[in-house]
Parts: structure tokens; sequence; C-alpha cells
């Protein structure tokens, strides 16, 4: 899709990866809805807030509601709590899943009416290398993106006769504060990665892949688990 003129809305745009996402998209000649659970939190030049809880369906809703002239969405908002499946918190289990796959279900459900309205557009899914391995210290983050990879392949097939694409972007680290304990030399550029995202979207590419490590990754997915 055309991302002159296009109109976006971005979960998780207050900071991060979703602020460069949001960043962008303006500059590339989009109207841009930055959603947050805090709006006065979006200080993006040309990005107008939008209060949205990917956690609350009444919010989703009206953030849909609002945001009327949207052609693409962005479900970019997630957290990651370290919880592991065995040992960990079931609670902060239960609320990585809540944000990382429910959340960009629930706001997909809400938005692809609006943008079938609109003459369709794109959904664009913010995944992870932990999206195909799956590390025990991991385990619950890397359950929710695996849920969230499989949701952006059903969602695909269910969205392209309403004339809607979704896309899913795989990335491994990012300096973003999600990975601020990682080393500088582990972590991709966001603001690059933010432009692959991007072009991905323009040229309707299913999988965003923006490193070598989770391409590396993607190409080992056949072979038998260590």
């Amino acid at each position: 899709m055309e991302l002159k003129n296009a109109v976006a809305v971005v979960t998780g745009a207050n900071r991060g990866f979703g602020r460069h996402l949001a960043a962008q998209l303006v500059e590339r000649g989009a109207k841009v809805y930055g959603a947050a659970r805090r709006p006065e939190t979006v200080d993006v030049p040309g990005v107008i807030p939008l209060r949205l809880d990917v956690t609350d369906e009444t919010s989703v809703r009206e953030a849909a509601r609002i945001a009327y002239d949207a052609t693409l969405l962005i479900n970019n908002a997630g957290i990651s709590t370290g919880a592991t499946l065995i040992g960990g918190d079931t609670d902060e289990v239960r609320r990585e899943m809540e944000t990382n796959f429910f959340g960009p279900l629930v706001a997909t459900r809400a938005f692809a009416p609006v943008i079938e309205g609109n003459g369709g557009g794109a959904v664009l899914n913010v995944l992870s290398v932990l999206s195909w391995v799956h590390p025990a210290g991991l385990g619950s983050y890397a359950a929710s993106k695996a849920a969230a990879w499989a949701l952006t392949g059903a969602t695909r097939d269910e969205l392209a006769p309403r004339g809607i694409t979704v896309s899913a972007l795989h990335v491994g680290y990012m300096d973003t504060d999600m990975a601020a304990g990682v080393p500088a030399d582990q972590k991709a550029a966001a603001a690059g990665v933010a432009a692959q995202a991007l072009d991905g979207v323009e040229t309707g590419t299913p999988e965003i892949i923006a490193d070598e490590f989770t391409q590396q990754v993607k190409q080992g997915l056949a072979a038998a688990p260590q």
C-alpha cells in the first residue's frame, strides 16, 4: 500500500520502536494516530495522540471509532516480563499473553471493518525472532509471540478477501528500553528496523525479517530441535 496519505494507527507509539514507526510514517506523508494507554505521553511532532489500552476491549473499540479514517494498523504494543512457563508467576504469563496475543487480536478485530470501509489497507504485527525459537528463560514471551505469529497467518488469509494485507515483522534485539541490558553490538538500530518494516508494508511483504540472526533462525526451522 502507498504510505503517503495513508492513515495509520500505531499502538505503543509513545516510546521505543513505536515512536520510531510513528515519526517515520509522518515523514512518509501519512496521517498518524499515536496510540498509548496514556496519550499525553505521545509527543512525536505531527502525531495525533489516541488513548488505547490493548488489554481493554472497550478502549480499543472507542479508539477505532475515533480513528474512523484508518487504513493501516500497526500492532506494536508489547511487554516482556521475563516469566518462565514452569517456574514463573502464572499471572505474569497471562498478562504477557493478554498484551502480546489478545491485544493484537482485539485491535485487528476492531479496526478491520474500519480499514475495509476506507477501501482496504494493511495490518502490521510487530513480532520477534522468538516467534520461532523458544528459550526457557523467556518462555512466556516466546509463547505469546509464537501465538501472535499464528494469529498473523490466520488473519492474513481471513482478511485478504476484504482488501487488507497482513504482515509480520520478525527481529532480534533492538536498541530500545526492552533490550537495555543487551550489549550494544548485539542490537539492531530501531530506526533502521522501522524503515525496513514500513518498506515491507508498502510492498505487501508477508514476513519482514529485519536482521541476519533472525534470517538464520528462519532458515533453520526445518532442523530437529536441539
